[in-house]
């Protein structure tokens, strides 16, 4: 696999320090990739999303969803005092190991719920952008007049 310098990069730009974190973070794979619990991730809508994982045998007991800074953390362990089968196992292959799977979420990304249905944990994530942050057209003056309003305009 490449690697890439990306410190060029940090020096000419401001502001865009986590995005080439991540890229660093991307290039990280030499080792396998965890594949245990599989998902899916889907686009509902516009600004809505799901992350649905396979925990087949989880219950919701067994399971946490934890949402730290830009980052979705989803745990699974098992109980000691799990249900015992009452023979002999002759074939695992329903996993039950713990896990934790990590994802990076975008900014404004925030967790709107999660469900446990049919062995399926469902989360699903909302984009909601401040009203601040979203764009807005600035209407272009002509003349002597300015083409904003002051604050006593605005209270008015």
């Amino acid at each position: 696999m490449r690697h890439y310098d990306l410190a060029p990069l940090y020096r000419s730009t401001v502001g865009f320090d986590r995005l080439f974190s991540l890229m660093d973070q991307l290039g990280g794979f030499d080792q396998p990739a965890a594949s245990y619990p599989p998902y899916n991730i889907e686009k509902l809508g516009e600004n809505e999303y799901r992350i649905s994982l396979a925990v087949a045998g989880f219950t919701e007991a067994d399971l946490s969803i934890q949402s730290e800074a830009n980052a979705l953390v989803i745990r699974g362990e098992k109980t000691a005092d799990g249900e015992k089968s009452a023979g002999e196992v002759l074939f695992q292959g329903i996993a039950a190991r713990q896990f934790e799977r990590r994802f990076q979420l975008a900014d404004y990304v925030t967790v709107a719920g999660a469900r446990l249905a049919n062995g399926l944990l469902h989360v699903d994530l909302v984009r909601e952008v401040p009203e601040a942050k979203k764009p807005r057209v600035i209407p272009i003056g002509t003349g002597d007049k300015p083409a904003f309003k002051t604050v006593e305009q605005i209270a008015a």
